[in-house]
């Protein structure tokens, strides 16, 4: 075990990703704590954060981790995010914002670097392979293999993206990793905030697409399987329309800066046929038009994934 989980008190090198919107509240990232594991709340509005935080410490005393997306935290989501034990950043310059255990997830080594010079306690190194927005341009093996190699051999490495079984876990800790980080298997969690009809989709899906066609807010690459609008919109190219990309462009520094509440009320809007397509993906609350309006946020190792089942016996599962 890592000196880095030993310090916060995880027993498991398994590591649930903060989904972001509702996909990984407080269920999830509770049963992954109580599992042995670091459950991870994903992004939220700060009031809904807090609540989710509470609501977590109800259900379990395991240690808690948050994701907050730095093109849109706010000083109130550092705020509320002090309340858990370890805050995750995401797509940003590394910038140390919080007292607590800080841990900045990367996608090349240069990005690592600069978050242990900002004095992150340790980075995820993110592959292509991973589900949702993709940091990473090579595999997550060398990824990992780069980055360990660019710093010192003690500070903590996790390894995200393909993860689905136990002997990827394995392969991962073999290459020094600390421990592994997993999207796509804890979405297809009985706990998961994941919409059913877009759990469904995933439990048959096979493949996956990269595509920036999700990116009114956030004009950035993201792995998703093939819905309605994907159909739609990607007969020219998996990126997406070039004009639609420079509205994204042109648009992200003002609507980025919408409260979460507002960018749902647009998210219900969106349909398949009008390429007005934001990040928010379909929760079981949620907007049921973003199953095929939305992104379907999944990796690579979807096919290799065909089952939903309860989260600590995922982690039970992953676990060396």
């Amino acid at each position: 075990m890592g000196a880095l989980l030993e310090r916060l008190g995880v027993e498991l090198p398994v590591v649930q990703a903060g989904m972001g919107g509702g996909l990984a509240g407080h269920e999830l990232a509770a049963t992954v704590s109580a599992s042995g594991g670091l459950g991870t709340i994903g992004f939220l509005a700060p009031g809904d954060l807090r609540r989710e935080i509470s609501a977590a410490r109800r259900l379990s005393d395991g240690p808690l981790a948050v994701n907050l997306l730095l093109p849109f935290a706010r000083r109130a989501h550092f705020e509320a995010a002090s309340e858990a034990d370890v805050v995750v950043t995401f797509w940003g310059s590394p910038k140390r914002r919080t007292a607590k255990v800080w841990i900045h997830q990367c996608g090349s080594v240069e990005e690592a670097l600069a978050a242990r010079e900002a004095g992150a306690d340790a980075v995820i190194a993110q592959g292509v392979e991973a589900g949702g927005h993709v940091r990473g341009t090579v595999p997550a093996v060398e990824l990992l293999g780069q980055v360990r190699g660019a710093l010192a051999h003690d500070y903590p490495v996790l390894s995200a993206g393909g993860i689905a079984d136990p002997s990827d876990v394995r392969a991962r800790l073999d290459a020094r990793a600390e421990a592994v980080v997993c999207g796509t298997r804890f979405l297809m969690s009985e706990e998961s905030g994941g919409h059913p009809a877009y759990k469904a989709r995933l439990a048959d899906a096979r493949d996956t697409i990269v595509t920036e066609l999700f990116g009114m807010g956030w004009p950035a690459p993201h792995r998703v399987v093939s819905n309605a609008a994907t159909l739609r919109w990607l007969e020219s190219g998996p990126r997406g329309p070039a004009w639609l990309r420079v509205f994204q462009r042109a648009t992200a520094p003002v609507l980025a800066r919408l409260p979460v509440p507002m960018q749902l009320r647009v998210a219900a809007t969106q349909k398949p046929s009008r390429p007005m397509f934001g990040p928010a993906a379909a929760t079981v609350d949620g907007p049921p038009n973003l199953v095929e309006a939305g992104p379907l946020y999944a990796g690579e190792c979807i096919d290799r994934i065909s089952d939903i089942r309860p989260a600590g016996e995922i982690v039970g599962e992953l676990a060396p």
